[in-house]
């Protein structure tokens, strides 16, 4: 029944406790995403300061994930991992001062530095992986870097909801939120533990190259436009998920992190299933058909407000949110695989840290946007359905690129 356990238990024990330091990043991650728009909500602050301060995190990323891309290259990645595990809780921590403090302008500062600090682990770890781990084990790792999200949102979620069961006035979101800045540290614990050697490494690959003409840039940007349309729809409203359930039914942080548990187990659950999908049914239809699914989940999620005042609104969000959330990520290691196939293995890395920075790019974009159609007097069912138009744009995007990355093949164009 757990075979699928057999190739992590295997891992380098340097890999697996790095990968256990960015569990303990992505903790302060999961639980700063879904408590942090509650806590200021309970604070009186606008739905429209709210979008304002958390697009903030998303900027600190984008401006530093091309940049440390380049730089990357040819450097041990030991400092950088130690910048991040305690610079993430430090930020987290004085973002909580500065809201208590009122201080908006250092809440902005906080939270792009915290921005900052997360993009030293998020972006050297695969390249850590691929540099330190054996090829037999290199599948493993990453697949298991990639779920830290997933069960950090996992345990967040249930620890959340025991503390809030126990006594919830205690355990406020501040509070909450508090704890799990200070079980970031526990980072550091395992980058200690780990022990990396990189003593032996040897900068064999040159300096940085910062001529940016080597790259096909044409293929670069055929490849990455349906990753920044939906990039730009799931910026509009992930971030703002558990605001919805608050605002619009009535869900409570106790309530919502005990359905945001169960969404992260389903997704960590539908990445396994990823490999077997790809092999029986394709790229052709996996890829287009787990997303439109997803979309229509996240219609049938948005539009519970038009009649949230009956009792089985808040039970149909809930189903369809948990539709959504597996359905939508299930098809990101597709896509990712996908596009970095067809851009070539000479433009990789490039891409790999142009990706990052379109993610949070558009994050802080869509932070923006939020904000400015709150004020403009936007609802949510509004603004989650022109995630759901944006990603169905990017959907047929990416049918079209499978289409073209075959015909690549094919022709043997892919160097």
């Amino acid at each position: 029944m757990l075979k699928f356990l057999k190739p992590y238990r295997t891992i380098e024990r340097q890999i697996l406790l790095v990968i256990l330091a960015e569990f303990f990043i992505q903790l302060v991650n999961a639980t700063f995403m879904n408590m942090l728009p509650l806590y200021l909500h309970s604070l009186h602050y606008s739905k429209q300061d709210i979008a304002g301060f958390i697009s903030f995190r998303f900027l600190g990323v984008f401006l530093l994930a091309l940049p440390l891309g380049i730089l990357l290259k040819g450097k041990k990645m030991k400092p950088f991992f130690y910048t991040s595990c305690i610079g993430v809780p430090f930020f987290a921590l004085c973002i909580l001062y500065f809201i208590d403090q009122r201080n908006e302008p250092l809440i902005y500062i906080s939270q792009l530095l915290w921005g900052a600090s997360f993009t030293f682990i998020q972006i050297p770890i695969l390249p850590f992986i691929l540099r330190y781990s054996s090829e037999k084990h290199q599948t493993a790792s990453i697949a298991l870097s990639y779920s830290t999200w997933s069960f950090a949102g996992i345990v967040s979620g249930i620890l959340i909801a025991i503390v809030d069961y126990i006594n919830p006035a205690l355990f406020n979101e501040r509070m909450v939120l508090l704890i799990f800045s200070v079980l970031g540290f526990a980072g550091i614990i395992m980058l200690l533990l780990a022990n990396i050697k990189e003593d032996d490494f040897i900068n064999d690959t040159g300096k940085p190259s910062y001529n940016l003409a080597q790259y096909d840039w044409v293929i670069i940007f055929k490849a990455l436009i349906p990753t920044l349309i939906i990039a730009v729809g799931a910026g509009l409203t992930i971030p703002f998920i558990s605001l919805f359930f608050e605002e619009v039914h009535g869900m409570h942080k106790g309530h919502f992190s005990i359905v945001s548990a169960v969404a992260a187990l389903l997704v960590a659950w539908g990445a396994l299933l990823v490999p077997d999908i790809k092999r029986n049914i394709g790229y052709k239809i996996a890829v287009p058909t787990t997303q439109s699914l997803a979309i229509v989940s996240l219609v049938a999620l948005a539009t519970t407000q038009f009649y949230n005042q009956m009792s089985i609104a808040v039970v149909i969000a809930i189903i369809f949110y948990l539709l959504r959330q597996p359905l939508m990520n299930m098809a990101g290691p597709m896509t990712t695989e996908i596009v970095m196939n067809y851009v070539g293995e000479k433009n990789r890395e490039i891409v790999s840290a142009l990706t990052s920075a379109i993610w949070s790019g558009s994050w802080f974009i869509s932070g923006l946007l939020v904000q400015l159609l709150f004020v403009q007097g936007f609802a949510f069912v509004n603004i989650f359905l022109l995630t759901a138009l944006l990603y169905t744009v990017g959907v047929v995007w990416y049918m079209i690129l499978i289409k073209d990355y075959e015909r690549r093949k094919k022709a043997n164009l892919i160097k």
